[in-house]
């Protein structure tokens, strides 16, 4: 029996230790992010172990991939990878994951693999190109509460929270179709200055940047603030940046295939 090709979609890993025992690290990542590739696209999720900190590995790396998902995670981008000032002691980093992360994002822009980012990968994507994060919103006056479903039950945690407002004429506002919509939200750090490479495609009524795109639509490359990933069964607007994402990856695995029987 015969079965077609899917391209292969990377989905970036966390490093963390279990019990407490810091001596020995499990790379991993939580299944809704593998359940939305596997639902919402056509594709194949394999999992990147966060190993990689040099941008010719991750050349390496991304010539065997089609696309790449930067997942949500309970920890902070380190500040010393944007000039910010040091963390608070309570503070979670993943610096193996920021490693790997900076330097796929850097590959990725290098081969226009398609990428898409999601919380922590949002936050990722702007360090990579020169941009700046808040470490904590709850310390600037005027803000939302964009983390108060944090502590909740799981199955609460991702209930909509507030709504964005989506940039006219931007790639969000015509795929989605809107000019409004409501959103989860799951996060202390956020975007501070945005990348000058990045174009701002949502965000929220306190100004909190939600959304953006690459600014020279080079290539799919796209990221949210919050999480698309949780309700891919059931939400449009989920449904719609997957669909997206999914296409993309398509047309790259196609044009790389057809590239490659010309070299051949």
């Amino acid at each position: 029996m015969s079965h077609k090709h899917k391209p292969v979609i990377g989905i970036i890993c966390d490093a963390f230790s279990r019990d407490g025992k810091a001596d020995r690290l499990f790379h991993g990542v939580a299944e809704e992010y593998i359940r939305a590739i596997r639902d919402g696209t056509d594709c194949q999720p394999l999992l990147i172990p966060v190993l990689t900190n040099d941008v010719a590995e991750a050349d390496t790396l991304c010539q065997t991939l089609d696309g790449i998902l930067l997942t949500g995670s309970r920890t902070n981008v380190h500040p010393v990878y944007y000039g910010g000032e040091p963390s608070k002691a309570d503070t979670l980093h993943d610096e193996k994951r920021d490693h790997t992360a900076l330097a796929l994002i850097q590959a990725a822009l290098k081969f226009k693999l398609p990428v898409f980012g999601i919380c922590r990968g949002f936050q990722e994507i702007n360090v990579a190109l020169g941009g700046t994060l808040h470490q904590n919103l709850t310390d600037l006056d005027g803000r939302l509460d964009h983390a108060k479903y944090l502590d909740y039950a799981l199955h609460q945690q991702y209930q909509d929270s507030h709504e964005i407002n989506l940039t006219s004429n931007g790639y969000f506002h015509h795929l989605l179709g809107k000019s409004r919509i409501s959103i989860n939200s799951l996060h202390y750090q956020g975007v501070d200055r945005l990348a000058d490479s990045l174009s701002l495609e949502g965000s929220a009524d306190d100004g909190t940047p939600e959304a953006f795109s690459l600014s020279d639509n080079s290539h799919f490359f796209i990221a949210t603030q919050w999480h698309p990933e949780w309700y891919i069964d059931t939400d449009p607007v989920s449904q719609a940046l997957f669909y997206a994402f999914n296409n993309a990856v398509h047309d790259y695995a196609a044009s790389k295939l057809a590239q490659n029987r010309t070299n051949g």
